[in-house]
């Protein structure tokens, strides 16, 4: 799982050019005056001599590359080129453009910000810059805004006619004044899930109990300069699990941009209610939330809210708290409240002032509101989003109570139906259905006759016991109609299972169970990720912009129009209400539809003659490599499943290529025994870490021994280098000149070609609801920092991950390694939050550190040394969960995602098998590894993976796709970074 970034994520450099000699000189001179260095020249007699330098341009005589480092680390500084070239910019256009931007200065009318491009630099002392300008340069300042005696910015013309500024204000988002350097305790510089700078500078200031303590005094003299935008976040509608995580994520993000933030505690009815209902919010007030379930703020269904004179009451309320921009996080309905509160704030406002309630004055500056959506909703049916805040949570509760379930109904032999929510949307019902096994299932969008659906089902239950399974389940969604939109309801279910088949059935409502507990690992990330993007949603928006909503695709938080997104989840609603089935299922998500088609081709992989079957039947061998990890299984019997359907024979190959090369355990799988597989953890048919070259020789004899067709290899790095390798050998044996794919599945999640790995998600709830008990144990002794070791080899991913959702103030990886100064900033972090502590609930500190980030800086060492530099103001100590990271029963997400990626992979095969009739130096592309990259699941091919992408000897991609992960993860602890 990665954070949304965009395709461009800095600046590399700036390049000036000049055509003659003596602007050449004096521009360069000009720049290293303000602290640039000469760090490349190159000299060119001839053009012609550095046309194959991609780095200088083909008409370059001469060029100089200037660098500047910021003297305060918060950045890798900026590197400008200065280009003599023969046809740059002379020295009257030079002239004209800076007298120019003179002359407008002198015009009232005119602001030279307007007029031409400008390069702004931050400067940490502006008065010196200005001193500099006009002392020894003496250059002219064209320009000092807002004003002569506390300007912010100053602008100057470069010896190149080009407008150059000079600002103090280090990030451009903020609205608040600029503080004096000298105050400031923080360096840190993070960036956030759409890329932004932010220094951080505010992320402390909120309030003098803040965990920055006196720091916040001084900050609040600057920013009463200044007035700061202030942000309010609500929950709304039913609750949902991640909720709490997405209001810590909008508070403290909006403090760090300098911004203030409230709450408006029980939804829309608090909006109408005012007063006390609007809340400000501390950085210190959110402490703790990531774990707690439910929404820490409230929420009710507000009927007053959709009335205009509710409205109308809810603007006053906001006007007089000064906030003109919020976010809510709720279903359709509440975003569809808050877009229409948008559209009429105007015109409510302009009511305001003609019946006296507010004076124009107290409307001026908040003559737009400004809104974006977070989707928070457990049934996920949000068009235009893979997944909504809550869904997955539910989704584990469902499937917790149909595993226990399956206990009592495989010991009795019974059936059981089973009603989960989604009144309009079956993607709770069709998740579960997949990740349980369950033998049926009725959804709204997928409506069956009412003359055929009973006899459907027992067709298919029946076939199901005959072939020997002793249970039966049945999930219902609570909105299941036929498709005369009749009711489908459980007790319904259950009559004509007893009438029909006779068997003892139950039947058993889940209800509010799916929504309550705390939120699993996922649903805490895209809470957070999704509260980090909403905050620069809203500071980027325009009145022209229509609201956004933020989704996630695959693997990628992005923004989508809010109205458009809630238009097409209501015509879905609207397409079952009117019986057009087809179009309901259309305007899903194709990963809906994928996952849907796949159930019902699994459902009959039972049947004598198969379902759907192929062109050409073919065997397939299926093998895991590495260490286990939770969906191995569900992987292996959703591929199995599916071939049944297609009339293929798959084959599991035991224990791994040692396995296969010195027992020939290799042996055709049937039905039964793979379907209850399904759930179960570890991996049934054995796995190990040995590689192909073990004996190619007589692996590639048992491949042409059974006429293997394709090969599924699942598992982590090793999987990947077994690929590799029997790619390279189809050379020399021609058993290997098959397709090949292979599945990630490692808790690790290093394979390169995917952002996501079968385990990783299992591995990450263990992890999480270990470090919440650690982290409560650590608060209730108040003074104790637990050091926690987590897995992953020599990626950092599941450290990185489980810092972000679960609060740790500091994370190490082997990616970034330990080092003393680090070492030595973080301890001062620790000790300053303890200092402002002051006896607050949820004190509990969290360091979680990669069992190979450092050779030297062990876990016991590590929590040594803090101890030791604590003096006895806090002690530490260590927790090592080891193998519990790999998790038991698999969660539904690396279930679901087993059978979709298993599905696909044998489509791969299927479509591949012209392999044999190319030429050996192309088959290339017939040997991949499937993954989520970015918004998309593609196959990659292994050739180009292990040539271009990978770091073999540290055994993971070149480029971590995480990496911001981890720098959102220091903003909301406000964990300074270190020089």
């Amino acid at each position: 799982m990665v954070v949304s970034s965009a395709l461009i994520s800095g600046v590399s450099f700036i390049s000036l050019a000049t055509a003659e000699k003596s602007l050449f000189d004096a521009a360069v001179q000009f720049y290293v005056e303000f602290g640039f260095s000469v760090a490349q020249t190159n000299s060119h007699v001839q053009p012609d001599s550095v046309s194959h330098d991609a780095a200088s341009a083909s008409n370059t005589f001469e060029e100089v590359m200037l660098h500047t480092f910021a003297a305060d680390s918060t950045s890798d500084g900026i590197t400008l080129k200065i280009r003599l070239t023969d046809n740059g910019v002379s020295a009257d256009e030079a002239t004209h453009q800076g007298d120019a931007l003179a002359l407008a200065q002198d015009t009232a009318s005119n602001d030279v910000r307007g007029l031409v491009p400008s390069i702004v630099f931050y400067t940490p002392d502006l008065e010196q810059a200005r001193a500099q300008l006009e002392g020894g340069l003496k250059a002219k300042v064209v320009q000092l805004s807002p004003d002569d005696l506390n300007p912010i910015e100053i602008y100057t013309a470069d010896p190149l006619g080009n407008l150059i500024g000079f600002t103090s204000r280090a990030n451009p988002f903020s609205l608040a004044a600029p503080v004096s350097s000298e105050n400031s305790t923080s360096t840190r510089s993070t960036t956030t899930a759409s890329g932004y700078a932010s220094t951080g500078t505010f992320s402390k200031a909120v309030s003098s109990t803040s965990i920055a303590g006196d720091f916040a005094a001084d900050v609040e003299s600057g920013l009463n300069q200044l007035k700061r935008k202030r942000i309010a976040v609500m929950t709304s509608g039913g609750d949902a699990q991640g909720m709490n995580a997405s209001v810590r994520a909008v508070v403290r993000t909006a403090i760090d941009h300098g911004c203030e933030a409230f709450a408006v505690l029980e939804g829309y009815e608090g909006l109408i209610r005012g007063g006390e209902y609007i809340k400000p919010m501390s950085w210190d007030d959110v402490r703790g939330w990531l774990s707690l379930g439910g929404t820490a703020i409230g929420t009710a269904r507000c009927l007053g809210f959709r009335e205009r004179k509710g409205r109308l009451t809810a603007a006053h309320n906001m006007i007089k708290s000064g906030i003109d921009a919020i976010i809510i996080c709720g279903g359709d309905g509440s975003l569809t409240g808050a877009d229409l509160f948008r559209s009429e704030w105007p015109s409510l406002l302009e009511e305001l002032v003609s019946t006296g309630v507010c004076a124009a004055e107290d409307i001026a500056g908040h003559e737009n509101l400004n809104i974006c959506g977070l989707v928070g909703s457990i049934d996920n049916d949000m068009c235009t989003t893979d997944a909504t805040i809550g869904g997955y949570s539910s989704l584990q509760r469902i499937c917790e109570s149909v595993d226990y379930i399956d206990a009592t109904a495989q010991s009795h032999s019974r059936a059981f139906v089973i009603e989960v929510m989604g009144r309009h949307c079956g993607w709770l019902a069709l998740m579960a259905a997949i990740a349980t096994g369950a033998d049926y299932l009725f959804i709204p969008e997928r409506a069956p006759s009412p003359l055929s659906w009973g006899k459907e089902m027992c067709d298919v239950v029946e076939r199901h016991r005959n072939n020997g399974k002793r249970k039966s389940v049945v999930i219902v969604a609570e909105g299941a109609i036929d498709d005369q939109l009749n009711a489908i309801t459980p007790d319904m279910v259950k009559d004509v299972l007893v009438d029909k088949l006779g068997l003892d059935t139950r039947v058993t409502t889940l209800g509010h169970v799916q929504r309550g507990g705390p939120a699993v690992a996922f649903d805490r990330m895209l809470a957070t990720l999704q509260g980090v993007e909403a905050v620069e949603a809203i500071l980027s928006q325009t009145p022209d912009k229509p609201s956004p909503m933020i989704a996630i695709n695959e693997n990628k938080i992005c923004r989508k129009p809010l109205v458009d997104s809630v238009a097409l989840t209501k015509s879905v609603a609207d397409a079952i209400d009117s019986r057009d089935f087809d179009k309901a299922m259309s305007l899903r998500d194709p990963e809906f539809i994928e996952n849907l088609d796949s159930y019902y081709a699994i459902l009959s992989a039972d049947e004598k003659v198969a379902s759907k079957p192929a062109e050409k039947p073919l065997n397939v061998a299926i093998i895991c490599i590495g260490a286990p990890a939770g969906g191995m299984n569900a992987a292996i019997r959703s591929a199995a499943s599916y071939c049944f359907a297609r009339g293929h024979k798959p084959y599991a190959i035991h224990n791994g290529w040692t396995g296969l090369a010195r027992h020939e355990s290799i042996r055709e799988l049937n039905w039964l025994e793979v379907e209850e597989w399904c759930s179960k953890g570890g991996c049934e048919i054995g796995t190990n870490r040995n590689l192909p070259e073990t004996d190619l020789g007589m692996i590639a004899y048992y491949f042409q021994k059974y006429k293997l067709d394709g090969l599924i290899i699942v598992g982590g790095f090793e999987a990947f280098n077994s690929l590799n390798q029997l790619e390279n050998a189809r050379i020399n044996y021609p058993a290997f000149r098959i397709p090949m794919v292979c599945l990630p599945a490692t808790v690790s999640n290093n394979v390169p070609g995917s952002e996501y790995s079968l385990g990783s998600d299992t591995c990450l709830n263990s992890l999480v609801e270990y470090c919440d008990v650690i982290k409560q144990s650590a608060s209730s002794t108040r003074e104790r920092v637990f050091v926690v070791e987590v897995q992953g080899g020599n990626s950092g991913y599941c450290a990185t991950y489980a810092g972000l959702v679960t609060g740790a103030h500091a994370v190490y990886t082997p990616e970034s390694g330990i080092s003393l100064r680090l070492l030595e900033s973080d301890i001062d972090f620790l000790k300053t939050q303890f200092k402002h502590d002051n006896g607050r609930d949820r004190a509990g500190k969290l360091i979680l550190r990669n069992e190979k980030s450092s050779k030297t800086f062990t876990t016991q060492i590590l929590a040594d040394i803090i101890k030791e530099e604590a003096h006895g103001n806090f002690e530490t100590r260590t927790a090592i969960p080891g193998h519990v990271q790999q998790g038991g029963i698999p969660s539904p997400m690396d279930r679901v995602r087993a059978t979709r990626f298993a599905v696909k992979c044998v489509q791969f095969l299927e479509s591949s098998q012209s392999i044999r009739d190319k030429h050996v130096s192309e088959q290339s592309d017939n040997y991949v590894v499937i993954g989520i990259r970015g918004a998309t699941v593609v196959n990659t091919p292994i050739r180009r993976l292990y040539d271009f992408e990978t770091n073999i000897g540290e055994r993971r991609p070149k480029k971590a796709h995480w990496t911001k992960l981890g720098e959102v993860a220091d903003m909301l602890v406000a964990r300074p970074k270190s020089a």
